[in-house]
């Protein structure tokens, strides 16, 4: 594969240490500004929300201005739902690219995520898959789009953007 794909495919796993290591602005920098950052809700227990802008979703930003407000939440410490903020580990295996072109590439997935709550002292593992539509801006790889589907859906506590 080409090094300027390889590049591409090496997106999750740099969006997973950027989110363990609460490097923020790093984060913030993989994503295009026109980007859609959805965690689609389950309907029913084989049934995804397709819509969100119709139906409920765990998570969703149609644009990074949303994800960048909400790290500014996380940073001031005025979120109570993320404070304190909790330790991630997020582990990613089978990056597969779906498609490819000249300037865009989409990716496939898998992840879990142990997340440490040390006020209840407590571990939960999230888990599932995400899909990114990345697109080449100059020499770097963006993303326009991550869907993120979340299998263990019954959350013990809030879940966050930087938990999946």
């Amino acid at each position: 594969m080409d090094s300027k794909y390889e590049l591409g495919r090496q997106i999750p796993f740099r969006e997973a240490a950027y989110l363990d290591d609460r490097q923020w602005d790093e984060w913030l920098a993989l994503f295009s500004t026109d980007c859609e950052y959805w965690v689609p809700s389950w309907l029913t227990e084989e049934v995804l929300s397709t819509d969100p802008q119709k139906e409920i979703a765990h998570i969703y930003y149609a644009s990074r201005a949303g994800l960048e407000d909400r790290i500014v939440r996380i940073r001031s410490g005025r979120s109570p739902a993320t404070t304190p903020l909790r330790r991630t580990t997020h582990i990613l295996g089978s990056v597969l690219v779906i498609e490819q072109s000249a300037d865009s590439m989409k990716l496939r997935s898998s992840w879990s995520c142990h997340v440490f709550e040390q006020r209840h002292k407590k571990t939960t593992t999230l888990f599932g898959h995400a899909e990114y539509a990345l697109s080449l801006q100059g020499d770097d790889w963006r993303i326009r789009a991550k869907k993120t589907v979340l299998q263990n859906d019954y959350l013990p506590s809030m879940v966050d953007i930087y938990c999946i």
